[in-house]
């Protein structure tokens, strides 16, 4: 017995799949299992924040309990966002977008939109620019030429790598991913077998108890919090995830954990091998580290290690964010161009919208003023994101995240708290940033989804009560 094959829009037709996702295509479309999405997870987090934070904490909380302590607050507030996350991401199994449909649905398609819209830009294509910069600057020690060009010919190559199928994407991030977590593991394995320097910078003494109540420790875990920024990258691609119920959470939790973990050991390893006035207010800290241990060639090498792990985390930011912004154009005739997938359902066009973005930016000179004035707003989206799940029926199926929903309520204070105390200290950038969302707000009325055009005109034709 057989039957003839039915294109899709002929399955459609005849009314055997919606128009968002099928039964009939899942069981021909190649997904992810739950451990390339906890790669995808890692990548995403681990940048260049871990190793380079510390240096700007040390000016003001020089206390070993107090560094560990401000690690270990960071990964808790990641663990309580991926708890939310993964409760929302299996709440809408068959979507992807991620934030976008959260807030969307949670909340109001509006804030759904201005999401998108933000992250289209400063959400993913800045922070892979800004990645290929960093790696630029650490591979100046050797001494390389046209390093910009091998910038831009990796950004083009992982455009193409993620342009096929989910596959090719998943086999690519798998390999890099273990290419960073070897790096980072071997640095550990190093720092921990040797003794600490003669001019290390532990201090476990009892200072940490007039430290830990101070504004400069609150400061401190800003850079921490920023570090830790990536633990919901995979709740943007919940769809392409194999029983998401299962995986999903698995992934979001099982990656944040592990990367909190290698946080904390890669702050001990940099105290421990290092002076106070060595690491005191530089960036580079894990160079000047292993340097001042091992010697200059020492700290060349682990900054090559470093600017090769970046592959990972912008592999991960050209995967996820193209999710977003072609979820969005399927709800919004303005941007319907970037709604569509090749056979193996990959945005291509999105893909290449973000890469030419990334591109453009990259050869700006305005990356690090895009980052500054859409932190603010990235951050308000973020706990948008986390506040929908308190806008959110739970269902049997869901993941239940564990004490909710006073842990979304923390998560939204100190969220709050983040946004004070960037608007204080950069209220220009961070006015700029919401004038970024007023744009958006404007072109969401251009070509608003007819859903929302024909409630309003419901709206408007409906008589007034009479009294």
């Amino acid at each position: 017995m057989f039957c003839l094959p039915l294109r899709l829009a002929d399955i459609r037709a005849k009314g055997l799949m919606p128009d968002s996702y099928s039964t009939v295509m899942a069981t021909t479309t190649h997904k992810i299992g739950w451990l390339t999405a906890c790669f995808l997870v890692i990548a995403n987090m681990v940048g260049t924040g871990v190793f380079t934070s510390l240096g700007f904490q040390l000016a003001a909380v020089q206390n070993t309990w107090s560094i560990i302590l401000l690690w270990v607050l960071g990964g808790v507030l990641a663990l309580i966002g991926a708890f939310s996350l993964a409760e929302l991401g299996t709440h809408y199994p068959d979507e992807k977008g991620g934030d976008y449909v959260f807030i969307s649905r949670g909340l109001h398609p509006f804030l759904g939109y201005l999401s998108a819209w933000v992250s289209l830009v400063g959400g993913f294509a800045a922070p892979v620019a800004i990645a290929g910069k960093a790696m630029e600057s650490y591979l100046l020690p050797f001494g390389l030429t046209n390093t910009r060009w091998l910038t831009v010919s990796l950004i083009i190559s992982m455009g193409l790598i993620h342009s096929f199928s989910l596959r090719h994407s998943s086999v690519f991030q798998n390999v890099t991913t273990i290419a960073k977590i070897a790096f980072v593991l071997s640095l550990l394995a190093v720092g921990f077998y040797v003794s600490p320097s003669m001019a290390n910078a532990f201090r476990f003494d009892s200072s940490y108890q007039s430290e830990i109540p101070t504004t400069p420790f609150a400061v401190s875990l800003l850079y921490v919090t920023y570090a830790y920024t990536g633990w919901n990258a995979a709740a943007y691609i919940v769809s392409e995830i194999r029983s998401p119920a299962k995986n999903l959470p698995r992934a979001l939790l099982l990656g944040t954990l592990v990367v909190t973990i290698l946080y904390v050991c890669l702050q001990i390893v940099f105290l421990k091998l290092a002076a106070v006035n060595a690491l005191t207010g530089q960036a580079n800290v894990a160079e000047i580290a292993f340097s001042q241990y091992f010697g200059t060639n020492a700290g060349r090498w682990v900054s090559a290690g470093i600017a090769l792990q970046l592959v990972a985390t912008m592999s991960s930011y050209v995967w996820v964010g193209a999710r977003v912004t072609s979820r969005m154009a399927r709800d919004f005739p303005l941007w319907h161009v970037f709604q569509h997938e090749n056979k193996h359902q990959i945005p291509v066009r999105t893909i290449w919208l973000q890469t030419g973005i990334t591109l453009l930016l990259l050869f700006s000179g305005t990356l690090e003023q895009v980052l500054l004035c859409t932190s603010f707003v990235l951050q308000l989206m973020g706990t948008l994101a986390v506040a929908s799940l308190l806008r959110t029926k739970r269902l049997p199926t869901d993941f239940h995240s564990p004490l909710r929903p006073w842990l979304q309520w923390a998560y939204i204070v100190f969220s709050l708290f983040v946004l004070a105390f960037i608007i204080t200290d950069k209220p220009t950038e961070s006015l700029i940033g919401l004038g970024i969302v007023l744009v958006g707000g404007l072109t969401y009325w251009i070509k608003p989804p007819k859903s929302i055009v024909s409630s309003a005109k419901q709206s408007a034709n409906v008589e007034p009560e009479r009294t």
